[in-house]
């Protein structure tokens, strides 16, 4: 996620006390800051959701992409890839004319894409889950940081893994875009020191 920027105390204060979350602006973003952003997934499923709902933010707020979510869901079969493989261009403009998603032909046709070659990471590595988290060694990169502002919006890695699957084939996974999927699904921990939830995930208080 790129527009972290909003900071917000829960029933005022500030420090590691359980009162600061470092985004969370409306009770969307709020729950969504709380029970998933940083936290470690291993579900092939929600990593295909995921990094396929990354693509679809290019350019737009991930509240924006977050109020679309249960469209999205609905429209794309639950994010299985397995079906998502299968669009054809029948399919293809039928989302076209879905105003519950983002009609990007470009973003739709790169889900579809991306689909099949998530695929072929699953036979080839047995899970999607296998092959990403093996770029940070199966264990989330914690991060020290007081402030977005001081926070790369990429990282070696991040380069590392958006090149390797542009080589793939697969579309709209720049570097910027696979770290914020990086931290959407627990493989970078950069909710700030002082939010709640980094204590609860490192168990590190300040």
């Amino acid at each position: 996620m790129s527009d972290s920027s909003n900071n917000a105390n829960v029933g005022g204060g500030g420090g590691a006390d359980s009162t600061f979350r470092c985004f969370g602006h409306t009770p969307l973003y709020t729950d969504y800051h709380d029970n998933e952003w940083g936290r470690p997934v291993h579900d092939d499923r929600q990593l295909f959701e995921m990094l396929i709902l990354e693509g679809a933010q290019a350019g737009l707020s991930w509240e924006t992409v977050l109020r679309k979510r249960e469209s999205y869901r609905e429209a794309f079969d639950g994010f299985d890839p397995a079906k998502v493989a299968l669009y054809d261009d029948a399919k293809i403009e039928e989302l076209m004319a879905n105003a519950g998603i983002i009609r990007n032909r470009l973003k739709i046709k790169a889900a579809i894409i991306n689909a099949r070659l998530f695929l072929d990471i699953v036979e080839k590595y047995g899970s999607f889950d296998a092959f990403i988290w093996a770029y940070v060694d199966d264990a989330p990169i914690i991060g020290h940081w007081e402030s977005f502002e001081n926070m790369p919006p990429t990282t070696p890695i991040s380069d590392k893994i958006s090149k390797d699957l542009k080589k793939l084939g697969f579309k709209f996974v720049g570097s910027t875009i696979i770290y914020s999927f990086m931290q959407a699904v627990g493989m970078v921990n950069d909710h700030l020191k002082a939010c709640f939830v980094y204590e609860e995930l490192t168990g590190d208080g300040v």
